[in-house]
């Protein structure tokens, strides 16, 4: 299975994120609009995205807490596929996002980041009808050198039924190490928004997915 190329868009402004998906959309497959774009422009960003670029899929990575049927819908109401709910909530809220998600025809992502037991909440997650678990090492422990490597291997050997994706500090040096444990999806974000050339980096993203699928 060749892996979907994700890019998480963070701290652009908003014609910045149009100029630079317009740029790279021949090699990605999914645009996310990260938690600071959202926390600055509201959903307003997730219509603009998906009603310029429509054949393309949005993630919203709204981190749902609570009130996740609520919440949920504002994000697929405003176009996106996909929204985020953190795996550390309850299970009541898990089932309400994913309620949400199938009446609309959408897909839910559990973010096990600041999960405990990676193997026991993956497992438990598979039951409760998640379409996506992503493995997230977030900013602040990637500053302190931590990666989702080892926490991918965990879910990889543990969850069975659920595809995994998998996101923190991943450039095109780190990727093939990422891709040899088979994820749905691959997530870079300051890899490719901060580069010089940020086409070329996520040219040679899809070269290396393109060269583990062989």
């Amino acid at each position: 299975m060749t892996a979907r190329l994700q890019l998480a868009l963070d701290d652009l402004s908003h014609q910045d994120v149009l100029t630079l998906i317009g740029r790279v959309r021949e090699h990605i497959d999914i645009a996310e609009i990260g938690t600071p774009l959202l926390m600055r422009y509201g959903m307003s960003i997730v219509r603009a995205v998906k009603q310029a670029f429509p054949d393309l899929d949005v993630l919203c990575d709204a981190k749902i807490m609570d009130a996740a049927q609520y919440e949920a819908d504002l994000a697929f109401a405003a176009g996106a596929d996909y929204v985020t709910i953190l795996a550390v909530t309850d299970d009541l809220s898990v089932a309400e996002c994913v309620r949400a998600a199938r009446a609309r025809g959408r897909k839910v992502v559990a973010d096990m980041i600041c999960v405990p037991d990676l193997a026991a909440r993956g497992r438990a997650l598979e039951d409760m009808g998640v379409d996506v678990i992503a493995v997230h090492t977030g900013v602040d422990q990637q500053a302190r050198g931590r990666t989702p490597l080892d926490d991918l291997r965990v879910l990889a050997a543990s969850v069975r039924r659920v595809p995994l994706a998998v996101a923190g500090g991943i450039g095109r040096a780190s990727a093939p190490d990422y891709l040899a444990l088979g994820p749905a999806i691959l997530i870079v974000g300051g890899g490719v928004t901060r580069a010089a050339d940020p086409v070329a980096e996520v040219r040679a993203l899809r070269e290396a997915i393109d060269g583990a699928a062989r």
